[in-house]
């Protein structure tokens, strides 16, 4: 079991290997303070994309670098929401989403199929069936950033469902760290989305 788990690091430099620890560490503690409506969730969050960036670009999964650079650029968008303030209350409390919401959230899911598909077939990168799989949860991610950086508690639900998808495939292309991380990924969203709830029921503008 260790030796189909982690063979592939053998070809790999030592740094990269500590690379991948460290934006795992970051990721993780990114989703801990998700799940703490904190708003370092975006400056970890960001330390952790901007280094998966490299490493994935150097891996040439295309989709997954695509993913976390949305990522950054969503954590930047997201850590200007969360700090806002209106009459000395933060603007953008927890909440459900709207039908309009519902309604981009249809839109950015599709576009963000249709334009990783685009991007796959210049690259030539339909050569096996975790790309199809890896367009699908580009989509579910994109959507659950989206959500996240508006403080909708429905980001958890994309989030639950991109992470139990992407744990075995990540084990199967060989990552294997990254495959642990979606693991305990997946158990925080759950926590996460809990919390959230418990909290906006509580107070329907507690921040």
């Amino acid at each position: 079991m260790i030796e189909f788990l982690f063979s592939q690091y053998k070809n790999y430099s030592y740094t990269d290997i500590s690379l991948e620890i460290i934006a795992v560490i970051f990721g993780l503690l990114s989703v801990l303070y998700s799940k703490k409506n904190n708003v370092l969730v975006f400056p970890t969050g960001i330390i952790s994309t901007g280094i998966f960036i490299y490493l994935l670009w150097k891996w040439k999964l295309i989709g997954d670098m695509t993913i976390n650079f949305y990522y950054t650029i969503m954590s930047v968008y997201g850590w200007y929401h969360w700090t806002r303030k209106k009459q000395g209350k933060i603007e953008f409390p927890i909440s459900w989403m709207n039908q309009k919401e519902k309604r981009w959230a249809v839109l950015l899911f599709v576009l963000t199929i249709t334009f990783i598909i685009i991007i796959y077939k210049f690259f030539d990168k339909f050569t096996s069936w975790t790309a199809y799989v890896d367009t699908f949860t580009t989509g579910l991610f994109f959507v659950g950033m989206w959500l996240m950086a508006k403080r909708k508690i429905e980001n958890w639900i994309f989030w639950i469902i991109g992470d139990i998808i992407s744990i075995p495939l990540y084990f199967y292309k060989g990552y294997t760290f990254t495959g642990i991380q979606y693991f305990i990924f997946t158990i925080i969203a759950f926590y996460g989305y809990i919390e959230w709830k418990k909290i906006l029921n509580s107070n329907p503008q507690a921040l």
